[in-house]
């Protein structure tokens, strides 16, 4: 795993953030790790469908319900 010090790791932050890969990154301080970069896991996939059987539609789903009678 890639290992970068803390003050170059402030100097190239946002660059960083854009790069860092799936592996991660350690930040190290005084050639100690003090933290650890990682990516957020994005799972949009797992959102479609999640609901499915658990929502029921009343009515028609196309309408508010309210009865409008344009020119009464």
């Amino acid at each position: 795993m890639k290992r970068i010090g803390a003050a170059e790791f402030k100097t190239r932050c946002l660059t960083l953030l854009d790069e860092v890969g799936p592996e991660g990154l350690i930040i190290t301080k005084h050639g100690k790790p003090v933290a650890k970069l990682m990516p957020m896991a994005s799972e949009p996939a797992a959102l479609v469908g999640s609901l499915k059987g658990r929502i029921r539609v009343k009515g028609r789903i196309l309408s508010t319900g309210v009865v409008w009678r344009a020119g009464a």
